[in-house]
């Protein structure tokens, strides 16, 4: 642990190497590994980290993971005594991958307690595939991903529709015996979360194929007799919460450093949020002043309009990323893209992200080098077992959330919109509606806001009064990030991280004579994959040589 300490003292300041289960001062004596064991543990890990099976469900029941928590502090002494000093630095990454997974779920069994603390945990029916490579937040085990079946569903997948469906009813029922939490506002909200699953097994009946499946039905009307009844319970049991639902600050900083492995702490975080809205709202005005003589933009009035407008978006983005080899374009660049181009919404029915969208798209579109990350996972996995899939407890945030707004700016910088400069006031709304969102997070995490207040930061300082056009996305993003700590501010952390990183390979190479090329840059950290930005920078610059 020694050598991993000292390093990250260096490219991860405040990161504490010191699992909270370690008594203090005492190193375990370190063991001969390679890495090839270390792939072992993992996979022995992740078996591990999936709960037994209750009644056709997971098993969150406090017996369960206490009876369990012996097996966890065994695998972990396993990694701690890893004697990773001769290996080569995306290895040793590796580790530190696995042992942010593991303070995770650390963290989980002592502080967070979703299944404990948050009704939402157990939402179950996900109708759309996440922009990131797993659904935000703290989810349970065996979700029914509906936009993973090709309906009418036959053979093999229609068996599998009805064993995920099956879960929910016990799961739901164990749910009334795991939520002992005292934390009123996730209690609240996820009153409303729960509901909401009734909409999506509604939708699941129309499906092509299922209404006329007499099996498939009774097992959505089970769902939605389950769902009904857990809503109820949720309701009459919510009197009696009065609690804080945020984690405090002490234990947001040990949760950013050693869990999704951002050198930060909640102070440092508030800092640099303040920072970027600051910054955003002054150049945004100073944008504003530079364009006066300009027309202001006009948005998409019909259907037809939004669609010619979206085609063109998505032609001047693939083509600048191309041209201006700003990173290298890959042929499922183009379709990742199209899946996503949005449609016509009329002014009284468009949120934060769809007012922008109807004047220009390409500030949106160029966040969605979430899906460029995705059709890569999809179509070129990583070579590493252990970076191939999603990391467990959202610890990709601030590489993917951070990389999808970092390059808002970026591709601005580089030019994007020199066809089109009051787009730019675009950009620098989008940048402070994340900050004052994340910075809201901060406080409601800090137990000095409620979620409402928090929001009122979130609505009150993002320009132009884009965030009052619709409270349920406000209190949707409230919700999230006080369910997840983290992740709220992870798009400006995350930026942050990955200019720094960015100046680093830069400097580095203007040291060594040689010229910085953003396409290089790019491209390696696309080859890195969705890990943390931190462990991208230790990769890419090899601090400390």
């Amino acid at each position: 642990m020694k050598q991993v300490c000292f390093l990250f003292s260096i490219v991860l300041i405040g990161i504490s190497c010191q699992s909270p289960n370690q008594e203090k001062n005492v190193t375990p004596a370190k063991v001969e590994a390679n890495y090839q064991d270390l792939v072992s543990l993992f996979k022995e890990w992740r078996a591990f980290e999936r709960p037994p099976s209750k009644d056709g469900a997971p098993d969150y029941t406090a017996a369960t993971f206490e009876k369990r928590w012996p097996e966890f502090q065994n695998l972990q002494q396993q990694l701690l005594t890893m004697d990773t000093a001769g290996w080569a630095i995306n290895e040793r990454v590796d580790w530190m991958i696995v042992w942010a997974e593991m303070n995770g779920y650390d963290f989980n069994h002592r502080v967070l307690k979703p299944w404990a603390r948050d009704p939402a945990f157990y939402y179950s029916v996900w109708e759309a595939r996440s922009d990131v490579p797993a659904h935000e937040g703290p989810t349970h085990h065996e979700i029914t991903e509906v936009w993973q079946y090709d309906f009418p569903v036959s053979g093999e997948e229609r068996v599998q529709l009805l064993s995920d469906l099956s879960v929910i009813p016990p799961l739901f029922n164990q749910a009334k015996q795991n939520l002992t939490g005292n934390a009123r506002e996730l209690w609240l909200a996820g009153i409303g979360v729960i509901e909401y699953q009734h909409a999506g097994l509604d939708n699941l009946l129309k499906k092509p194929g299922v209404a006329e499946d007499e099996e498939l039905v009774g097992a959505i009307e089970s769902a939605k007799e389950a769902t009904t009844d857990l809503a109820s319970w949720l309701k009459a049991e919510s009197v009696s919460k009065t609690g804080p639902s945020g984690i405090g600050k002490e234990n947001y900083t040990w949760y950013l450093q050693n869990v999704h492995l951002v050198p930060l702490s909640w102070e440092d975080e508030v800092m640099l949020l303040k920072r970027e809205l600051a910054r955003a709202w002054s150049s945004l005005k100073l944008e504003e002043h530079r364009n006066r003589a300009l027309p202001e933009l006009v948005d998409a009035d019909s259907p037809e309009a939004y669609d010619v407008m979206a085609d063109a978006a998505a032609k001047s983005l693939i083509n600048f990323l191309d041209e201006q080899e700003i990173v290298t374009v890959k042929d499922y660049f183009d379709p990742a893209l199209r899946e996503h181009l949005g449609e016509y919404a009329p002014k009284e029915k468009r949120n934060f992200f769809t007012i922008g969208e109807h004047y220009d798209p390409r500030p949106l579109y160029s966040h969605f080098y979430h899906w460029f990350e995705l059709a890569r996972m999809d179509t070129e996995p990583h070579a590493s077992e252990i970076r191939r899939g999603p990391l467990l407890y959202n610890i990709f945030d601030s590489r993917n959330e951070g990389t999808a707004t970092a390059v808002e700016e970026m591709f601005m910088q580089a030019g994007l919109y020199d066809d089109a400069p009051r787009v730019r006031e675009i950009v620098y709304i989008m940048i402070a509606q994340r900050a004052a969102r994340g910075l809201g997070s901060l406080y409601a995490h800090a137990n000095d806001m409620t979620m409402e207040e928090a929001g009122s930061i979130h609505s009150e300082y993002t320009p132009r009064g884009w965030m009052k056009t619709e409270k349920e996305l406000l209190l949707f993003e409230q919700h999230l990030y006080l369910r997840q700590p983290g992740y709220g501010t992870s798009y400006i952390t995350g930026k942050y991280l990955l200019e720094n990183a960015m100046a680093d390979v830069a400097r580095l190479q203007e040291l060594k004579g040689k010229l910085f090329k953003t396409k290089s840059f790019f491209d390696e950290l696309n080859s890195i994959g969705n890990i943390p930005i931190s462990l991208g920078h230790w990769e890419m610059t090899g601090m400390p040589q």
